[in-house]
């Protein structure tokens, strides 16, 4: 290619994914990108991953784009193939997961003429996209492709969208890539405010009773190393959210675990009777705050933040720093004055941990949820990325599994997306070679992208694929027994589910099933043995069982529930 020669605008998506260092593109062909894949076909410098469902590319993308810390790309076509998108696109806002979605249209002259396949995807996705494009013209792909690159992740990373019109695909013009990005009113500030900095350091050093809130900002900036030294070096408490845990060892004394709704109780009782609260890289959600009129009242509050817009937004704290993580964990260790002597605190919150353990029923015989997620910790050390669905099952593995690394911890927090393990597992599986992928997902969440299975037979993909299985819409029929008068409606799936295993072996997966505790250990041996394909255990678990410690949605933490209203419950 000569560099006054002109391309087709097929050509240049090509080579600006090239520039981009693309490795793994998920997609599904259609009619409007057709022509994409016509130089698919002879493109040899990344890897075209077929899902079986658009939902399935873009959580796949979002998967690896959490394993690897690099930018998910997915690939579909024009109307149902651009709105089946949508759930994944806006699980990735709500979880700041760089990913550039490419969505084929119809040609720009029919744009507007509802004609076949068209969708206004650009219109749907604005609400839930960090930005969106239709490109127009030929002339402004290349940079528009640079430009979706560079906004996905930078600043606070997000999913952008980029629609192509058939013609401008089609079209022809001369390539040329910018090595230099300027997008108006777009200027991330990463380094905090000098005088802020110092102005923390003052006040965590004379705290009596200081605690890190953790989120997933600290992963995303790659700041983990920073938090464990500015952590142990002045003897702070760690407490992360669902989002931040791996952020700071699992297995280490000043871990709390996680906080909020499902957090540990000695994680919520320091948060309720801190004296400072920093705020890294989390954004005060409603799950970890409760009622924010009684949320962390005595505490004097520093937020840092690389997103202006989350500081103030749900909790007033009185020191803001904007910046990135990184550079301010970094600042902020060189600034402080004096370690704090928090040997009171510490020894207050391990009283708190002996008051009310993490504990569940474990001498009837019958198989628990927190007893397999502690046999998965104790088998892989910590060391496995896990990729969890949502409800329950969830909530017990962020209870249990001691994450020991960044990016070991993948799931839908915000949105809360069933169906999300499945294919995120598969993303994982291609960013991470070198340690177990482990699915887990309830039986109800597991059915609704069960079509990525093939895409994980077919690949190879040594995904460990658990299913937990307790006849329900566990997390749902725990609300309904406790606040909606024991009305199981509609939660109850034992009658309807398939069996699991005959699905699996119908994929071609080696597939297990047990409800006996005695048996978990050496089916999770076999499992994590298997390192050349796919392997499917089903866990028949208690079926009413419920996660505790629970603070109810709204309610303050004081409210912490720590067991069952009525213990001897049965359905």
């Amino acid at each position: 290619m000569t560099a006054s020669e002109k391309i087709s605008g097929a050509e240049i998506f090509f080579e600006c994914l090239k520039k981009e260092k693309v490795e793994y593109i998920f997609g599904y062909p259609g009619g409007a990108v057709l022509k994409l894949y016509e130089h698919l076909y002879d493109v040899d410098f990344l890897k075209h991953i077929l899902v079986r469902h658009e939902q399935g590319a873009v959580h796949a993308a979002e998967g690896y784009a959490k394993a690897s810390g690099k930018v998910g790309v997915a690939l579909v076509t024009s109307g149902p193939g651009a709105t089946n998108t949508v759930t994944g696109i806006a699980d990735a806002y709500m979880d700041s997961v760089p990913i550039v979605v490419f969505t084929g249209q119809v040609s720009s002259h029919l744009i507007g003429n509802d004609a076949f396949q068209e969708a206004d995807i650009v219109g749907i996705t604005r609400p839930i996209t960090k930005h969106n494009f239709l490109v127009r013209d030929v002339k402004e792909l290349a940079y528009t492709i640079r430009k979706a690159f560079y906004i996905a992740s930078t600043g606070r990373p997000g999913p952008v969208v980029v629609d192509l019109p058939k013609d401008v695909i089609a079209s022809k013009c001369v390539f040329e890539y910018p090595e230099e990005i300027d997008v108006r009113g777009y200027k991330p500030t990463y380094k905090g405010n000098s005088n802020q900095i110092k102005k923390a350091a003052e006040v965590i050093s004379k705290a009596k009773r200081p605690l890190l809130y953790v989120g997933g900002g600290v992963i995303m900036s790659g700041s983990s190393e920073e938090l464990k030294i500015f952590a142990r070096e002045n003897k702070l408490p760690v407490t992360m959210t669902l989002q931040g845990l791996g952020a700071y060892p699992g297995t280490d004394p000043l871990s709390l675990g996680m906080l909020g709704m499902h957090g540990t109780y000695w994680a919520n009782r320091a948060v309720d009777n801190c004296d400072v609260l920093v705020s890294l890289g989390a954004r005060f959600d409603d799950r970890v705050t409760g009622k924010v009129e009684t949320f962390c009242t005595s505490a004097f509050k520093i937020h840092v933040d690389i997103d202006p817009t989350a500081i103030d937004k749900n909790v007033v704290v009185d020191l803001p720093i904007v910046g990135d993580v990184k550079h301010v964990l970094a600042e902020l260790a060189a600034e402080m004055p004096s370690v704090p002597d928090t040997s009171e605190w510490l020894d207050k919150i391990n009283d708190w941990r002996e008051e009310c353990p993490l504990e569940y029923e474990n001498k009837d015989g019958r198989l628990r949820t927190e007893f397999v997620i502690e046999k998965i910790s104790e088998k892989t050390k910590g060391e496995a990325v896990i990729v969890t669905d949502v409800g329950q099952h969830q909530m017990w593995t962020a209870q249990h599994y001691k994450y020991n690394n960044p990016r070991s911890n993948i799931t839908s927090g915000g949105l809360g997306t069933m169906g999300f393990s499945l294919p995120a597992s598969i993303g994982a599986a291609f960013a991470v070679k070198d340690k177990p992928v482990i699915s887990i997902s309830g039986d109800g969440g597991f059915q609704m992208n069960i079509q990525e299975l093939t895409t994980a037979v077919y690949n190879k993909l040594p995904i460990k694929i658990f299913i937990i299985n307790n006849s329900f819409l566990g997390m749902v029929r725990q609300w309904q027994e406790l606040f909606h008068k024991e009305k199981y409606s509609f939660t109850d799936l034992g009658p309807s589910n398939p069996d699991f295993l005959k699905i699996g072996e119908a994929f071609g997966i080696e597939s297990f099933a047990t409800s006996n505790p005695q048996e978990v250990d050496s089916l999770l041996d076999r499992a994590l043995s298997i390192n050349d394909r796919p392997v499917l255990i089903e866990f028949r678990v208690v079926k009413e069982d419920m996660v505790f410690p629970m603070i109810p949605s709204g309610a303050s933490i004081s409210d912490m529930m720590v067991k069952r209203l009525n213990p001897k419950r049965m359905i």
